[in-house]
């Protein structure tokens, strides 16, 4: 390759690599646009929210809402049923969770955190129940 066809080469890249670092900058630009009405809406939601609680009867904030989270669904399983052993697709059954392995095993994983933890007892090999 002679210096002519380098010289070629080297501006075809850095050609591409103006255009790229150009293209980056439009989308820098956009994104930085998109943010600030973001964090625009979100400073009118907490000003909203400070006026809608302050005016509420007694000032306060009210409760955020219950939200049941798979280990909340497990112990009150549990505590409906405390003197039952479950396996683990039985207690997907009872909470109509998916039965598919990838979810049993996130559950055996829960299960045994929540044994380690004290709430739960093994009675017997993949069994769980409530500790009395």
């Amino acid at each position: 390759m002679n210096s002519t066809e380098l010289l070629a080469a080297l501006q075809a890249q850095q050609d591409e690599a103006t255009a790229r670092a150009s293209e980056l900058r439009d989308q820098i630009e956009h994104l930085a646009a998109a943010l600030t009405e973001a964090e625009a809406r979100l400073a009118e939601l907490t000003i909203a929210r400070k006026v809608i609680c302050e005016l509420a009867p007694g000032g306060a904030e009210p409760d955020p809402p219950e939200q049941a989270t798979a280990y909340q669904a497990i112990v009150n399983a549990f505590n409906q049923h405390p003197d039952q052993a479950f396996r683990v697709r039985e207690l997907h059954e009872l909470l109509s969770m998916p039965t598919d392995d990838p979810a049993l095993n996130v559950t055996r994983s829960r299960l045994g955190r929540l044994t380690r933890q004290g709430f739960l007892t093994q009675p017997g090999r993949g069994r769980y129940e409530k500790r009395t």
